[in-house]
């Protein structure tokens, strides 16, 4: 049985999601708390986007397999509704910095990582005396010169389509770089606290794409950088010392998209695909 957990966290705790040996992760909690809850020590769990130290979710989602009978039998008295359970016992085992929105059997085919269609990520900045509030602190990044947001979205809009995003992407053996970026949108918000906002959703992200972007773009907006530069950036292939990785704690993991039932499958044989240009 495949189930699927819908996950929030604040990931100002954690060294990022993957688990590390004595490190405090969002997987290692996760996993310790189901293993606590389902009494059972087989417990992996697979996510759809691996957000680094310091980033934030609000719509992370993970998958876990588990055998036939063992969720019912760790309702316990509420068999007749089992994920119900799971996720109020789970909740109630993990710190409050990370919370199980859902719970659900999930349909043939999903794959947390694989099936998804895209993930959108969003990065805010405060980039006025005005607008820096030590409330929000945790998840926008106080930036001390003005922003030139019109710059930013127009230099934004000449990377969109797919690419090989080595200049913005760690290396991973084996891996490629190549991605989709299906949108990247700089806009200063319209509500009261007028913060300068950056929305981004791609098939896929490699290790620290979206922050090296958002640093790119910060020099842009900062007049620094003429907006030609971050496709410029990009069709060198290499990264670049003059691109700035923002600070994690601006950035949140916010939607992940998956197709109809019927098409997971399809979805995942296409994703797993090893692209090339």
């Amino acid at each position: 049985m495949r189930i699927r957990l819908d996950l929030t966290y604040d990931g100002a705790g954690f060294h990022g999601w993957a688990a590390q040996p004595g490190l405090r992760t969002v997987q290692g909690e996760l996993e310790a708390a189901l293993r606590t809850v389902l009494r059972h020590d087989d417990v992996t769990v697979t996510c759809a986007g691996r957000t680094d130290t310091g980033v934030h979710a609000r719509g992370q989602v993970t998958h876990l397999d588990l055998p036939d009978g063992l969720l019912a039998e760790a309702a316990g008295r509420a068999r007749d509704r089992p994920v119900v359970a799971l996720r109020r016992r789970v909740n109630g085992v993990l710190d409050p910095d990370v919370r199980v929105r859902r719970v659900g059997i999930a349909p043939e085919g999903f794959d947390a990582r694989f099936s998804a269609l895209w993930r959108r990520y969003v990065y805010r900045v405060a980039d006025d005396p005005a607008s820096v509030d030590p409330l929000t602190r945790g998840h926008v990044l106080a930036w001390p010169r003005p922003l030139d947001v019109e710059a930013m979205d127009a230099a934004a809009q000449r990377l969109l389509g797919e690419h090989d995003f080595a200049a913005f992407c760690r290396r991973r053996e084996g891996a490629t770089t190549i991605r989709t970026l299906l949108d990247l949108r700089w806009e200063r918000s319209g509500a009261a606290d007028g913060l300068v906002v950056g929305t981004v959703r791609a098939d896929a992200f490699c290790h620290s794409m979206v922050r090296a972007l958002t640093g790119c773009l910060i020099s842009v907006g900062e007049g620094r950088r003429d907006v030609d530069w971050p496709a410029a950036v990009l069709s060198a292939g290499v990264r670049d010392p003059a691109v700035t990785v923002a600070p994690a704690h601006g950035l949140t993991l916010e939607e992940v998209r998956y197709p109809e039932d019927a098409d997971l499958s399809a979805r995942q044989t296409e994703t797993r695909r090893v692209r090339t240009l």
